[in-house]
């Protein structure tokens, strides 16, 4: 579990492919003296684990569901990404609760830049559209975020303060790029309980 306040950003270096596997090696020097094998780490917001570290270096393997429900299979060697270690039972929850199993993946269709903010749409699936509403918790490749005042039937906007442009890969996102999603959990359980009544 995390809480989409990203820790650092970590540069891959490599991905690697053997017997349909994938082998991710991500550089985060700082990052990998918290870590340990076989813990939790969010990955852009998807919570895999990591089988080797190091010498500054984590390794994470993706079996191909992960590579057809996110973006990660899609990376390359220098592609920066956002990094969360999981919680432990005495962390703040300074964000909303990630559970790093990414509901969808949306692209982005707009960035616009005012008054030191950044608000990027992001064009979201019918699937997940029906879990957001005005205020409400969204993570973006990891990054705990709310939904701001644009909503439509296909579109959410979201909006950085100056800080989490420092510290998250979000600010040099660029329309049609793709982005993980993972809406509300507490969202989710509602509408699954309203359903089965």
């Amino acid at each position: 579990m995390f809480t989409g306040i990203i820790r650092d950003i970590g540069t891959i270096e490599a991905m690697e492919r053997a017997d349909g596997i994938r082998r991710l090696r991500i550089h985060a020097p700082g990052f990998c003296r918290g870590v340990g094998v076989g813990e939790s780490v969010a990955v852009n917001g998807v919570c895999l684990s990591a089988v080797q570290i190091r010498q500054g270096t984590m390794a994470f393997e993706l079996i191909p569901e992960t590579c057809r429900f996110t973006t990660l299979g899609g990376l390359r060697a220098g592609d920066r990404v956002n990094l969360e270690p999981s919680l432990t039972l005495s962390d703040r929850l300074n964000g909303h609760l990630v559970f790093g199993h990414v509901d969808g993946i949306g692209s982005i269709v707009r960035v616009r830049r005012q008054a030191g903010q950044l608000e990027l749409t992001i064009r979201v699936g019918r699937e997940l559209r029906r879990y957001l509403a005005p205020k409400s918790p969204l993570a973006v490749d990891g990054v705990s975020l709310t939904v701001g005042g644009r909503l439509s039937r296909t579109d959410c906007s979201v909006f950085l303060i100056p800080e989490a442009l420092r510290k998250t890969t979000l600010g040099s996102r660029r329309v049609g790029e793709r982005v993980n999603l993972e809406v509300d959990y507490v969202a989710k359980l509602v509408a699954q309980m309203v359903s089965q009544r």
